[in-house]
């Protein structure tokens, strides 16, 4: 076996080693969040006005569980974003990682203010707009399984896409992407952004629009972010040559 390939094989060793790392802390973290998560199904529903009905025993199994594990993966994101920086970081340059290792909080952050937007200004928006659809007309009932899913649509992405920035800054200081890229990019970004805000959302054009503009936000400051990481990162490579060519 030659050297290539036991490096090749070294290489898929370590990123099974932070993989397995990652998913025991996700499992680790879903089981406290099952020994919380009544206190926590209680916050959620404190201002609904009315009972969640239950179908089965099953179905209050999966209500907690989706609680749990939702705690779970916004646990589990610096771990994991520190575990693909343990990965990458021997091809970074010792500023590439002192700069990079400082995305890893900001990752949680951003992850717990996406499903902060998503569940304190979007949630109760489209919810009750839905709820003045049926007044008078009909008696509202929800199912905890159908309200913690209608939930989870319209929070959980936003948790995921309010990463866009920072992982987009990340991959332009490892010269992966550029913002030249992002803004040939923009009309096929938008398209598939608008494609993901449809799927994610009731059958309505409120919660389309709420969703949509947001998003396409996230990705003109993506673009911004890039910006800028980009020329510092021109710039830090432009001073070495300075610095030869004054010498000569």
């Amino acid at each position: 076996m030659n050297e290539s390939s036991q490096q090749l094989i070294g290489h898929l060793e370590e990123l099974r080693s932070r993989l397995m790392k990652t998913v025991f802390a996700f499992i680790g973290f879903l089981i406290a969040g099952m020994v919380f998560v009544k206190p926590i199904y209680r916050w959620l529903i404190r201002d609904l006005d009315m009972k969640l009905a239950v179908l089965g025993p099953s179905e209050i199994l999966w209500v907690y569980l989706m609680i749990a594990a939702v705690c779970s993966l916004a646990a589990t994101i610096p771990v994991a974003a520190y575990q693909i920086w343990r990965f990458v970081s021997p091809g970074l340059s010792p500023r590439e990682r002192s700069v990079t290792v400082r995305f890893i909080p900001a990752l949680f952050f951003l992850f717990i203010f996406g499903i902060g937007f998503g569940y304190f200004l979007l949630f109760p928006i489209v919810l009750n707009f839905l709820t003045t659809l049926s007044a008078g007309q009909f008696e509202t009932m929800f199912t905890a399984e159908k309200y913690f899913r209608f939930m989870l649509n319209l929070t959980l992405p936003f948790g995921l896409l309010f990463e866009m920035p920072l992982v987009i800054v990340f991959l332009t200081v490892l010269g992966i992407i550029d913002p030249a890229n992002l803004k040939k990019s923009r009309r096929v970004a938008y398209f598939f952004l608008i494609v993901i805000s449809v799927l994610i959302t009731p059958p309505d054009f409120l919660s389309d629009v709420l969703v949509i503009l947001p998003l396409l936000l996230l990705y003109e400051i993506s673009i911004t972010c890039s910006t800028i990481a980009y020329k510092k990162r021109a710039s830090r490579q432009a001073e070495p040559s300075m610095a030869q060519e004054s010498a000569v």
